[in-house]
């Protein structure tokens, strides 16, 4: 057999995506698939790239097809798929060999691969790929988890087919073990957030104003020459704007209302609440896809609960529900910061926020304008550490929340559902409110545990005199 550059195992949607980029980028490509046949499906399909394309018959094929030190990428489903499949490889590599597992594997696995792994001579690295299969394709953006060596032989490659945002490659190594894994569920939470709060402001125009679809694509479509320019505003301009070529009716109408996910948002709200994080934006997005799937449940509930609202809604300003997005997007962002930063210092990983903010500016599916801004400010001083207290987000956040309050209020009067708006909201007040309400929710605990309290004119543990009498 002759020798290729590159392996890669898995090639369903994202895998053959990504071996085609390898292959027009100047690798030749060693793949090898459960089913041969998909991988006889993508040489056929290949075109002028076919030549570069390696099929091999088994996995001990594919390892031969390598010259040492072999590098072989791993794009197949997450959990134990990844570890059959290391260990069906690992009797076959040397010292040296490098395995990237490049699907969405929980961070945690990733972890307990990276220290196997190193300890038998072989290197790992958990690399989180974001961009779906077009970007996968064209340019992904990559989050990369291992040791630093591992990340060097690897970085010209991965640099190579990453995309680019005025020609800086999106792709960097994070930190050790689990931290490139970790990123993209983080991402992934985000990206939940997002889609969520645009699919909030759409259900406004369309069950507030009795907007169609078709009318609303201008409006995604302008917003996105403006703060909101991003992947996620232009997809759903495209999306929104799109006619069925079976009926002419608008594409998203005749679309059942129910979001799959694949648990990394899950994971996102997991994670946080393990680190004692407060995700409200992004629980609420992982919870209305929840709601969504019970179709059955809200068509009886729709016909046999209290009327929808008691007010009739007011039109709501285009301006205000851009804002509502504008700070929405900014509140989601330092959320998944936050995480972030508490996962950075659970597992010493040292993350760099700024490096991640601009690794993100291409290639992703929550790439956006906001980002650049996102790692100016983390390059520069913030009170607390806070993304919503640096320079440039204070004053867009007071421009902006006044849309906010007043798309929620609209909302609730109407009853229309807005989770997410309304949590980032929520979120907004209780982190600018210096005195909340927690000070009855201490003597609430303590006077039926004696959990004890701080109070505010003296210093130590307090209980207050509720059995006294």
């Amino acid at each position: 057999m002759t020798q290729a550059h590159i392996g890669v195992i898995g090639v369903g949607t994202m895998g053959s995506a990504l071996a085609l980029n390898f292959a027009e980028k100047g690798q030749d490509v060693a793949l090898w698939n459960l089913e041969l046949s998909a991988v006889d499906r993508l040489i056929a399909s290949a075109g002028g790239l076919a030549a570069r394309l390696q099929r091999c018959e088994t996995l001990a094929d594919l390892v031969a097809a390598l010259p040492a030190p072999r590098a072989i990428v791993l794009m197949i489903p997450a959990g134990a798929p990844v570890d059959q499949t290391i260990a069906a490889l690992r009797p076959l590599l040397s010292a040296g060999d490098t395995i990237i597992d490049g699907g969405n594997s929980d961070f945690r696995d990733t972890m307990i691969r990276t220290t196997t792994l190193e300890k038998a001579g072989l290197s790992y690295l958990g690399i989180g790929v974001s961009g779906g299969a077009e970007g996968a394709r064209r340019g992904p953006s990559m989050m990369v988890g291992g040791t630093s060596s591992s990340y060097s032989r690897m970085a010209p490659i991965l640099e190579a087919i990453a995309a680019r945002y005025d020609g800086d490659p999106c792709v960097a190594h994070l930190g050790p073990d689990g931290a490139g894994h970790f990123v993209k569920t983080v991402h992934n939470g985000i990206e939940y957030a997002d889609m969520q709060m645009i699919a909030e402001v759409y259900g406004m125009m369309r069950d507030g104003e009795g907007l169609a679809a078709s009318d609303i694509a201008p409006v995604f479509r302008s917003w996105n020459r403006g703060p909101l320019e991003s992947y996620l505003i232009e997809v759903t301009a495209e999306v929104l704007g799109t006619k069925d070529p079976q009926t002419g009716d608008d594409m998203v109408d005749l679309i059942v209302d129910q979001a799959g996910q694949k648990g990394t948002g899950r994971w996102t709200v997991i994670e946080a609440l393990r680190m004692g994080q407060a995700v409200s934006i992004i629980e609420a997005a992982v919870g209305a896809r929840v709601m969504s799937a019970q179709k059955s449940t809200r068509k009886r509930a729709a016909r046999v609960l209290v009327p929808a609202g008691t007010d009739t809604m007011s039109p709501v300003a285009e301006h205000d529900l851009q804002s509502a997005l504008i700070v929405g997007r900014v509140l989601a962002y330092a959320q998944g910061f936050e995480i972030l930063a508490a996962g950075s210092k659970e597992f010493n990983w040292s993350l760099d926020f700024a490096r991640i903010a601009e690794i993100w500016r291409a290639g992703c599916i929550i790439r956006s304008a906001m980002l650049d801004d996102i790692a100016t400010a983390f390059r520069s001083p913030r009170p607390a550490g806070h993304l919503v207290l640096s320079d440039h987000f204070i004053p867009l956040l007071t421009t902006h929340i006044a849309g906010l309050r007043r798309v929620v209020s609209a909302a609730a009067l109407k009853g229309l559902p807005v989770p997410a708006l309304a949590a980032a909201l929520s979120w907004f007040d209780m982190i600018r409110q210096e005195r909340g309400t927690s000070d009855l929710i201490q003597a609430q605990r303590d006077y039926f545990g004696a959990h004890s309290f701080e109070r505010v004119d003296a210093d130590g543990s307090h209980h207050g005199p509720w059995h006294s009498g």
